[in-house]
């Protein structure tokens, strides 16, 4: 049992004793085969050999895999870029895993921020009194990469045109990289990201896939026939402050449409299976109804917008029609975010923050037999996805506080530290958000502000 929560621990004690006891067992065989005879050296090089460590070979395989966690504990060495408000809440879902993971380091030039962070961190219960358990904290990247050694996960949650060049420098390492979206915040960035020969292994953070009413819908995809139309939209208050502003700068997010909707174009290619037809996206947007008591801005950031593209799969040979549909200025709206598919043969309604899902199927010939007059009323199926656990199939306790996304965040972390753990003991990654899926968010985005210009 020791062994399994601390691998190669028990390796490592044994290791010395072993050392010395197969020095003097091998100069005792020589001796005595030099005296009696060479054929003693084979029994004596067994007997030293039956005086192993019992599960020696077991310890050994632990030891093999562990890389990327801390040999002494078996715990995930964790350090958080950036200590902003997302930083803050992947801080507080992790630690509701203290028998996993622990963060070391703490980064950020605000010291403010390391100040909250700290809190969050003695909210959750990861730190006392004890000074011994407090993680080191930095305010430069360039402090952080020296310590790159004993780091397993890096934790990027800095400003989002911060989020391309971190991944750049760090990419080197046999380090796991958790990136906040979006992943670039330019064609340049998202380019280079695209080429760029990477050891590190990356999971981006698109916590709305792990949202349970999203959850729900993709289980229930099955039930509506063939994919026609889908429909995302979000109606919601404008973007919050952030330090220095940078988030009211198309420059440093790409602007709105890569900032805050490369989840939703995520959510697009995860409900279809299909990929958006780039040279077919066209959007309308607004500018400058929002911020309007903070300085004037050569250019304002999109307030609201249409975004409609075909999507279609070169496998299947299937197609459909998407459309999202953003506002910033809907404060007083009923649902924040809505999620419709509808299909050949019914429909699929998602609501958040109410997180149900409601699931309509259109009727057949029998059920409207006379076409002269309107189809009788439909069932109307209502899923309840206030239960985490149920709907993600997750056994056992996980930190479900809520949180910025519908304790999506707790979700997305069991899933990250399970592919962590798959792979200290494979050596194979499989992230469930790729590098290569966060790009392709930051591409629909990209293409949607482009299509403003022409």
């Amino acid at each position: 049992e020791q062994r399994q929560q601390q691998p190669g621990r028990h390796l490592f004690l044994w290791w010395p004793h072993y050392y010395l006891l197969a020095f003097v067992g091998a100069c005792a065989s020589v001796v005595t085969a030099v005296v009696v005879g060479p054929d003693v050296l084979v029994d004596s090089f067994l007997c030293v050999c039956l005086t192993m460590p019992p599960n020696l070979v077991q310890d050994l395989d632990l030891l093999r895999y562990s890389q990327n966690a801390d040999p002494e504990t078996g715990l995930i060495r964790c350090a958080i870029l950036g200590c902003g408000m997302m930083g803050q809440e992947h801080i507080s879902y992790i630690c509701g895993y203290p028998d996993k993971i622990r963060i070391d380091f703490l980064c950020d030039p605000h010291q403010p921020s390391l100040d909250k962070s700290c809190q969050v961190l003695q909210q959750f219960g990861a730190i006392d009194d004890n000074a011994l358990m407090m993680p080191k904290m930095l305010h430069d990247e360039h402090d952080l990469i020296q310590h790159v050694s004993d780091i397993d996960l890096l934790v990027i949650a800095t400003p989002n045109y911060m989020h391309a060049e971190t991944i750049l420098q760090w990419g080197d390492h046999d380090v796991t990289i958790l990136c906040e979206k979006p992943v670039a915040v330019s064609q340049a960035q998202h380019d280079k990201l695209l080429t760029a020969p990477l050891q590190a292994r990356l999971w981006i953070a698109m916590e709305y896939r792990f949202i349970p009413a999203v959850a729900q819908l993709l289980q229930l995809l099955p039930t509506v026939g063939d994919l026609k139309m889908v429909t995302i939209r979000e109606n919601r208050y404008p973007f919050l402050h952030k330090i220095g502003d940078w988030n009211r700068e198309v420059e440093y997010t790409g602007d709105t449409l890569v900032e805050k909707c490369c989840h939703f174009f995520d959510l697009f290619r995860l409900i279809t299976g299909q990929e958006v037809e780039l040279n077919r996206v066209k959007a309308m947007a607004q500018r400058g109804i929002n911020y309007g008591d903070e300085p004037v801005r050569e250019k304002p950031i999109i307030d609201a917008a249409y975004v409609m593209f075909p999507m279609s799969s070169s496998e299947t040979k299937k197609s459909l029609m998407a459309c999202l549909e953003l506002c910033m200025y809907a404060e007083g709206s009923r649902h924040q975010e809505e999620i419709i598919v509808t299909g050949t043969q019914g429909r699929l309604e998602a609501y958040l923050p109410e997180n149900k899902v409601y699931a309509y199927q259109r009727p057949n010939h029998d059920e409207w037999s006379d076409r002269s007059i309107p189809p009788p009323k439909p069932v109307e199926r209502v899923y309840d996805c206030s239960n985490v656990n149920a709907v993600h199939g997750i056994h056992g306790k996980i930190p479900t506080h809520g949180g910025y996304h519908y304790s999506s965040t707790a979700v997305e972390w069991y899933q990250l530290l399970r592919a962590m753990q798959t792979h200290r003991e494979t050596g194979h990654w499989k992230p469930d958000v790729s590098l290569a899926d966060g790009l392709a968010a930051v591409q629909i985005g990209l293409q949607a502000t482009k299509s403003l210009q022409e």
